[in-house]
């Protein structure tokens, strides 16, 4: 008799059996639907406007083009876990004190997006920030004030203080 384990995905660091989920949905839709994980959103579905971002074994990619089957037993950090405890990380705080939320659907896309980019790019350009952030739309603004909280978000985690500017 074979050992036949229930499929489960680690998603911010808590095992979920996967047990009532189909597992070609997308795991966007798995994430969702079934784990009432809501903050990534869902808009396009074609991995084209960066909205349902996620860290997937610590390679950034869009939820809505993973398969649930291709992520079981694989580690998944969804923007919930950028405050687990419920207090504003360093970039979602640079986002509020610089008004770069609008709408605030493309929020979580850009947010985990930019966590990622900071850890590999602690002192980024205008330029790399605008490279960096590339594959999130954001139908609300022209990104000046999000290109300014990625400014301000690498200066919070260098532990000095930033300015803002209105230059954007």
């Amino acid at each position: 008799m074979s050992d036949i384990t229930e499929p489960h995905l680690m998603v911010n660091g808590t095992k979920f059996t996967i047990d009532d989920s189909w597992l070609g949905e997308s795991l966007l839709y798995t994430l969702r639907e079934q784990l009432g994980l809501y903050w990534s959103k869902n808009a396009c579905e074609q991995g084209e406007c960066g909205s349902c971002s996620i860290m997937f074994d610590e390679a950034l990619v869009c939820s809505c083009l993973v398969l649930t089957g291709n992520a079981v037993g694989r580690e998944i950090q969804t923007i919930e876990s950028l405050a687990p405890d419920g207090s504003l990380s360093d970039i979602q705080q640079a986002f509020v004190d610089v008004g770069a939320i609008q709408c605030g659907f493309c929020t979580p896309g850009l947010l985990v997006t930019i966590k990622d980019f900071l850890e590999s790019n602690a002192e980024p350009t205008d330029l790399e920030i605008r490279e960096a952030i590339s594959g999130n739309l954001c139908r609300c603004t022209g990104y000046g004030r999000i290109v300014e909280a990625v400014r301000v978000a690498s200066k919070a985690s260098e532990g000095t203080e930033e300015t803002l500017n209105d230059n954007d």
